[in-house]
């Protein structure tokens, strides 16, 4: 489960354009600080996980966890494997050093390192429907807003939402226009996206005049 973040009591809402380096266009990121949360190919699962190395020689292996607290994982019982076998985490622990969603789990039934090795980049899910409904307006499980249609504050169809990436700054809604083309990101937030209508199957967002802009020619400077 995620958060939409609210807007800034400091300072206006959003500003009328953005700065060029921001994420709202079709380009990526050069350097994003994190990879995109891998994309489940059932959407009535939800991921929760992805398996990473051993952690030593008995078992325990690195879990980066998706759930919006990183413990919780844990306490799901058994969890769809994406190759095919059902797990459940009988202990876990944040990883030493590590980002707080980074953490050392074992396995029941994992009892050595060439066990924990074989679920290297393994993810793991559940049913959509054992999470329930979220209680907060604000919050929402990230497979719920695949296939949403975005309109703009007057109505008009702009497009539909096709994934849900993070590069590290927070969620991101990616926009396949309605009119065709490449898409386009844009934060998810209340200020670009002032309301969530799950139940209607629509988003009204507030985007950039520029939001599908093809990116501007690269500076001469830039080594990318």
């Amino acid at each position: 489960m995620a958060r939409r973040p609210g807007s800034s009591s400091r300072g206006p809402a959003r500003p009328d354009r953005l700065a060029p380096q921001a994420v709202t266009s079709a380009r990526r990121p050069q350097t994003p600080d994190k990879s995109p949360k891998p994309a489940s190919p059932d959407p009535s699962l939800v991921l929760l996980g992805e398996f990473g190395r051993p952690h030593g020689l008995h078992g325990e292996v690195r879990l980066k966890s998706f759930t919006g607290e990183p413990l919780a994982i844990a306490g799901y019982g058994p969890l769809h494997a994406s190759d095919g076998r059902t797990l459940e985490l009988e202990d876990a622990r944040p990883a030493p050093g590590g980002s707080p969603d980074l953490l050392i789990v074992r396995v029941k039934g994992v009892d050595n390192r060439s066990g924990a090795e074989a679920l290297n980049r393994i993810t793991l899910a559940i049913a959509r429907e054992r999470l329930g409904q979220a209680e907060d307006e604000d919050e929402f499980f990230l497979t719920d807003l695949i296939g949403l249609t975005v309109e703009d504050p007057t109505g008009t169809v702009i497009g539909t939402i096709v994934a849900v990436p993070n590069y590290g700054g927070g969620d991101l809604l990616e926009i396949r226009p309605a009119a065709g083309g490449p898409t386009a990101l844009l934060p998810f937030t209340k200020a670009f996206v002032p309301t969530l209508d799950l139940a209607g199957g629509k988003v009204v967002a507030d985007p950039p005049e520029d939001l599908f802009a093809p990116p501007g020619p690269k500076p001469a400077d830039d080594p990318g």
